[in-house]
């Protein structure tokens, strides 16, 4: 599917998915600089200091893999729209609701599918 063939809404999307992209991509390149950072300076304190550089380094390390997760979402919806198959839920195929794709972009499920699967 082309670019020029996307909806108005689709091409939206793509725009609000693209800039999403990058500042994720900005956090977690900053994120790793302080990540390497604090594991760079690691082994020069008392046990209290590096039981909290292992703290910090550990939350660190939770949200780098949260916003990993977050960028593939983006990705894979970025991807989606890209081959038309954009808005449509995954579980049930039906169509997503403008309002829902966007509050959340990458969202994968309509509602009704999103409770069931949290259950």
């Amino acid at each position: 599917m082309g670019y020029n063939e996307l909806t108005p809404f689709e091409k939206e999307m793509e725009q609000t998915l693209l800039e999403m992209k990058s500042a994720l991509q900005s956090k977690i390149s900053k994120s790793d600089t302080d990540f390497k950072n604090l594991v760079g300076t690691g082994g020069t304190g008392d046990s209290v200091d590096i039981a909290s550089d292992d703290l910090a380094s550990k939350k660190m390390e939770a949200i780098g893999k949260i916003d990993a997760g977050k960028l593939n979402a983006i990705n894979q919806a970025i991807v989606r729209i890209r081959n038309g198959k954009y808005g449509v839920c995954a579980m049930c195929g039906k169509k997503i609701p403008e309002d829902r794709l966007r509050a959340i972009p990458y969202a994968l499920l309509c509602m009704p599918c999103k409770r069931k699967s949290e259950r």
